[in-house]
């Protein structure tokens, strides 16, 4: 088997397995978050999202981005077989990530106070003070996260951030709000959650990675960490203000309430990018240790951007169409307030998930972090700039368009920057078929919006039209290809028998 069928291999093996994990913890997710939305008001659960909020924002400082060295450095020591040099990188990374964080939760607690006042909200406080034990939390979660992704044994992943910490928060959340805790329940369960996550993965990582822990260290020389590193620390710095920037603006122009309601049109809007997030973790290492075979790099890049568009496709047709239907049905009636929202967004992570995604994971396995960093402050500054000027007219749609704004331009730049550098794009006839094919799936599911009248009939009927729709019109117009066939026979041998495969590629 050639290099290229291997990548293809992996991707799709490793690809199906965070899959399956994105699909547990995105549906243990929506159930949390409907949870929240049926025990306390939008108002305190838009605090807690601020809250939260303030905590991912602060905890980027905490890690100085040097996860991120873990899952390129690492693969490059095990493919040379320097394993002592391996385990350097992750006992560097841990020990200095440990004693930033600590000092990054401190500062949080001692000015909790600070942005109770600026928001002007005097709950947040407490939810700070509570929530600044995570930072360090999250940093060593973040450490097993990307060691998880370097090894590529990304099923261990899945145990402990798609299967451990949402089932222990959705319980231990359940059992507070039912006790009538309101805020400090959401507080608690995110925190218990969080705590035997990383429990169980620090346990399963020390087991599995044992032959990696158990070599001989070997320290490693920090410059190349840190020059990799404090391009990417920043771009994590604007990239979860890119994330959360909207919360912040809702939050100062307008009420915990619009927090909460925003909050759940986001989540429903960016649900489409769990075909990213599955593959994501494994192609950046993959790319990362051919980044010298360019035309390697632009075959696997194609096929992991043809199967992002595929499957995210006819989701982002479905959500979009029905927005109202399905936030009503999810959540409650009054959520439907964020329909625009839910239809922005989607069209806007379709494009950009499908061109390498908002973290850049392309650029950052070609090692073009500078480019990335750049590529994030413009993401940061415009949704920043569009989100500020819009909603003090027109309120949480403003934001939202801020946010599309942003995610469109850099999908573009992305594509013009990877063009540029290596010469590599993703734009063949096959990957066209893919993009074409919406197009007798939207024909086909806007009627069953204005047709039938009941939401959860809508919710019920829409996907399946859209996707069966989408589906035959691949089928109608020979859209496989033989690389296609090879990624379906690593997520089902059925699914590949039913394949027709004919493109060319």
């Amino acid at each position: 088997m050639t290099d290229q069928d291997e990548g293809v291999t992996t991707l799709a093996r490793q690809g199906s397995i965070t899959f399956a994990g994105n699909v547990i913890n995105g549906a243990l997710g929506f159930a949390i978050v409907m949870l929240m939305t049926r025990f306390v008001s939008p108002s305190v659960y838009g605090l807690f999202v601020l809250a939260t909020s303030v905590i991912l924002f602060m905890q980027v400082f905490a890690n100085l981005g040097l996860p991120l060295a873990i899952d390129y450095f690492v693969p490059q020591y095990l493919d040379n077989d320097e394993y002592g040099k391996a385990k350097g990188v992750i006992v560097q990374v841990t020990a200095t990530v440990l004693v930033t964080s600590s000092l990054v939760a401190l500062a949080l607690a001692l000015s909790a106070a600070t942005f109770a006042e600026f928001f002007e909200e005097p709950a947040l406080r407490v939810g700070l003070l509570l929530l600044s034990v995570t930072i360090p939390m999250l940093a060593i979660y973040n450490v097993l996260l990307t060691s998880y992704y370097s090894i590529k044994k990304l099923q261990y992943r899945v145990i402990m951030r798609d299967l451990v910490r949402p089932i222990v928060r959705f319980t231990a959340t359940a059992g507070l709000l039912l006790a009538g805790f309101g805020l400090l329940g959401l507080v608690a369960g995110y925190i218990v959650g969080l705590f035997v996550a990383i429990t169980v993965g620090a346990a399963v990582f020390t087991y599995k990675a044992w032959d990696l822990l158990s070599r001989e260290l070997e320290l490693v020389a920090p410059g190349p960490l840190v020059k990799y590193s404090v391009p990417l620390a920043m771009t994590s710095v604007v990239f979860v203000l890119m994330g959360h920037v909207d919360y912040f603006v809702l939050g100062f122009f307008l009420d915990s309430d619009d927090v909460g309601i925003y909050r759940v049109g986001y989540m429903l809007g960016s649900g489409l990018m769990i075909i990213f997030n599955s593959l994501s973790p494994v192609f950046k290492p993959l790319i990362a240790e051919s980044r010298d075979d360019i035309d390697l790099v632009e075959q696997r890049f194609r096929i992991m951007a043809r199967w992002i568009a595929g499957i995210t496709l006819p989701v982002a047709i479905f959500l979009s169409l029905g927005a109202s239907s399905f936030l009503a049905v999810l959540y409650t009636p009054q959520y439907a307030e964020a329909t625009a929202v839910v239809a922005l967004l989607a069209a806007a992570f379709l494009f950009n998930v499908t061109f390498g995604g908002p973290d850049g994971s392309l650029l950052q396995g070609l090692g073009y972090s500078r480019f990335v960093f750049a590529n994030t402050l413009v993401l940061f500054g415009v949704n920043l700039l569009v989100s500020f000027t819009l909603v003090p007219f027109i309120g949480m749609e403003g934001a939202a368009i801020g946010s599309a704004t942003a995610l469109f331009l850099v999908g573009g730049l992305t594509l013009a920057e990877i063009y540029y550098l290596d010469g590599i794009h993703p734009f063949t006839r096959d990957f066209a078929k893919i993009v074409g094919a919406g197009i007798p799936a939207i024909v086909a599911g806007a009627p069953v919006v204005y047709v039938l009248e009941s939401d959860l009939l809508i919710v019920t009927v829409l996907p399946i039209v859209v996707v069966a729709t989408y589906a035959g019109t691949l089928v109608l117009t020979d859209a496989f290809t033989d690389d296609d066939a090879r990624m379906a026979a690593e997520f089902s041998p059925t699914l590949r028998k039913w394949l027709p495969v004919g493109g060319s590629g």
